[in-house]
């Protein structure tokens, strides 16, 4: 009986253990997948609707709250609205790629480079390739629950951008980004 105790004592244990350096696991997996540009194995990291429909909430939400009121009741405005949320659908589809992530987790722009690849190296004046930046580099991290961990990283014009990810069963996935949107994170 003891023997089947202290058995199940180190099952759980151990579970606990794996559980909780799982996120830490998924970040190491997305780090080495963008510096070796694996795409595929970029992809295993990432809930792709999960982060699609945020990335478009979050946009959709930014654009209502700039066009404002007057330019809802006006239906032209609500037209030239429900045809921006298009683009903006459209667009989010497009850059949700491993491609366009591994440039925000390097801290760039936006995704500047929609190209099926990864970005070309950057080269100085002298033509030689500048150090390639290291992706969710000097990430903050924190677990916000038992199923919610996130990494902070400071964008190339110092906001904050904030990689959301979550527990599904034993495995951790990229499921959220919250875009610094007129200086504040969701």
């Amino acid at each position: 009986m003891k023997k089947w105790l202290s058995l199940f004592l180190v099952v759980i244990i151990a579970l606990a253990a794996y559980v909780g350096a799982g996120p830490y696991l998924t970040v190491r997996a997305i780090r080495t997948a963008v510096k070796e540009q694996n795409t595929a194995a970029l992809a295993k990291q990432i809930d792709f609707p999960a982060l699609r429909a945020s990335l478009k909430a979050q946009l959709l939400d930014a654009l209502v709250r700039e066009a404002g009121a007057d330019v809802q009741a006006n239906p032209i405005g609500a037209f030239a609205l429900s045809m921006a949320t298009g683009v903006i659908n459209g667009t989010v589809d497009a850059m949700v790629t491993p491609v366009g992530l591994a440039g925000v987790m390097e801290g760039r722009r936006l995704w500047r480079n929609t190209r099926d690849s990864f970005n070309r190296p950057q080269v100085d004046a002298n033509g030689e390739p500048l150090p390639v930046p290291e992706p969710l580099h000097d990430a903050r991290y924190r677990y916000e629950s038992l199923s919610r961990f996130t990494a902070t990283i400071q964008d190339d014009s110092g906001k904050p951008i904030v990689f959301v990810l979550r527990r599904n069963g034993l495995q951790w996935k990229l499921a959220d980004i919250r875009l610094p949107m007129n200086g504040n994170t969701h």
